[in-house]
């Protein structure tokens, strides 16, 4: 979705009712730890969506090598799963705007972030929304998977 789609989507989601949830990534190569995650962060509301990095932000937060995949076929990845209810891709260094733009009832990070670095606090709980951090699934790592895929182990 464009961000304008996302807007109207979660006015219409919210105006009935529906606890809308949002998370965001770069989603490069999408693995089980991916699909766990946002499972658990859909399970926290009625509608998920998903901001997905463009390929500058990936690269002003990750450097040149990435994103191995384009943004949009990242979005489109992420939004194809049963979990997900939209993706929208971000073009900031920080999903901030985006969410200032969608008011989510609920934020959700890994908890490999810090409670006080959680990008989009400050918006959420303002309107009486919630921070959650959802504990990452050991042993996935996309860095790890390219670092193996480059190194041909």
């Amino acid at each position: 979705m464009t961000r304008q789609q996302a807007i109207e989507f979660v006015r219409g989601q919210r105006a009935r009712g529906t606890t809308i949830v949002f998370t965001n990534g770069v989603f490069d190569l999408l693995h089980p730890g991916h699909i766990r995650y946002l499972q658990r962060a859909r399970a926290l509301g009625g509608a998920l969506i998903v901001g997905v990095n463009s390929d500058r932000s990936v690269r002003a937060n990750k450097g040149p090598s990435r994103p191995v995949n384009p943004d949009y076929e990242r979005a489109e990845l992420v939004a194809a799963l049963a979990c997900v209810d939209a993706a929208v891709v971000f073009d900031e260094d920080t999903p901030h705007d985006l969410i200032a733009a969608l008011q989510p009832d609920v934020l959700v990070k890994g908890a490999d972030w810090a409670d006080d670095a959680i990008v989009g606090r400050d918006i959420v709980e303002a309107r009486g929304g919630r921070v959650v951090r959802i504990p990452l699934e050991s042993g996935y790592a996309t860095t790890a998977i390219i670092e193996r895929i480059r190194g041909g182990r």
